[in-house]
């Protein structure tokens, strides 16, 4: 057996499975990326739930915990598109808390029934509320019985988390080649913000770059965000319309993502078709074994429209947020058949 195979254990055992968050790998593109570039795709459903929402969920209930704000018992209630949701289903359940989820029922059925397995209860709001009918219904729930609202559209410990560990993860693994793009989506805001911080301090010539949906171009359109004095949002933001990238774009900015805009801490937010992320993701599968969902595939998308301009030579990073087993009930998978077809049957008889 070639030494490539041989392995030797992690060289230590962990006391939770919270302990195996983080250190996602960075992953070379060697078949459908342009040969001009280095394309590489940051597989954040290496962590223990499968996505990048894990390292957020973590980080808001320990923090909470470290501060007095969450008490031993409480139940924590959250409004989520649903990977963060999941990813607090698991901490929840590591450390003994009741979860309550609100999600907006327009969100695929496999995220509403991972919760539940992991011990979550789903409350489903009308798809019609949008995202901002799921928050004010965590945060009714949480006033009328006292329960912990993680916020995680507001809370500090959301962008803290990414620049403590994925920026870290990213500017170590890349400390030799150097980076000159890095790109991703946003759906609270909390891993381009705590990115930046690592990357504009450590690789200053990297160029961030924000992708959202055409059709919900929020941060594009430069209209700003109502909120309200608890920087809660006021309402949905003007621009934005229903679109397929689950888990991306709400109807409002985060005031997390707040920080970004006014920082600029991306250099360019551009748009993309949710659609023709569902193609990408279709490839990166097909062709290279790597399984996302829409919004990677959307993120990977984006990147293959930089990498058109990009320098020869140039190194690129693609966040890949989830999973695509997240998406079996959503058009993502719509043509991929359960039963077999001709070409099958034909090798099934033969």
């Amino acid at each position: 057996m070639e030494d490539r195979y041989t392995t030797s254990g992690r060289g230590q055992l962990y006391s939770s499975i919270l302990e195996t968050i983080g250190d996602t790998p960075c992953v070379r593109l060697n078949h459908i990326a342009p040969s001009h570039v280095s394309m590489y795709v940051k597989v954040e459903s290496f962590n223990p739930l499968s996505s990048v929402k894990d390292r957020l969920a973590l980080s808001m209930i320990e923090a909470a915990e470290r501060e007095g704000r969450l008490a031993p018992g409480q139940t924590v209630v959250e409004a989520t598109s649903g990977n963060t949701g999941i990813g607090l289903a698991m901490v929840c359940a590591a450390k003994g808390y009741p979860l309550v989820i609100t999600m907006a029922d327009s969100f695929s059925i496999e995220r509403r029934r991972l919760m539940r397995f992991l011990g979550a209860k789903v409350v489903l709001t009308p798809r019609a509320e949008k995202g901002i009918g799921m928050y004010r219904k965590a945060q009714a729930l949480a006033e009328q019985h006292g329960w912990f609202f993680a916020r995680q559209f507001e809370s500090r410990d959301n962008a803290d988390i990414h620049e403590s560990t994925t920026g870290r993860e990213i500017a170590a693994d890349f400390a030799q080649t150097g980076l000159d793009y890095w790109v991703t989506g946003y759906g609270t805001g909390g891993t381009v913000v705590g990115v930046a911080r690592v990357l504009r301090a450590q690789l200053p010539d990297c160029k961030i770059i924000l992708s959202e949906p055409h059709n919900a171009a929020l941060v594009g359109s430069g209209q700003p965000q109502a909120r309200n004095a608890d920087d809660s949002p006021a309402g949905s933001h003007p621009v934005w319309e229903p679109h397929v990238i689950q888990g991306w774009t709400p109807d409002f900015i985060p005031k997390v993502l707040q920080e970004g805009i006014d920082n600029q801490s991306f250099d360019r937010v551009l748009p993309v078709d949710g659609n023709e992320g569902m193609q990408w993701a279709s490839r990166l599968a097909a062709e290279e074994g790597i399984l996302t969902g829409v919004s990677g595939g959307s993120t990977l998308a984006t990147a293959m429209d930089v990498a058109q301009d990009a320098p020869a030579g140039s190194v690129m990073l693609v966040m890949l947020p989830d999973t695509g087993e997240r998406y079996l009930s959503t058009p993502l998978f719509e043509s991929i058949p359960a039963e077999m077809n001709d070409e099958e049957q034909a090798l099934a008889d033969s």
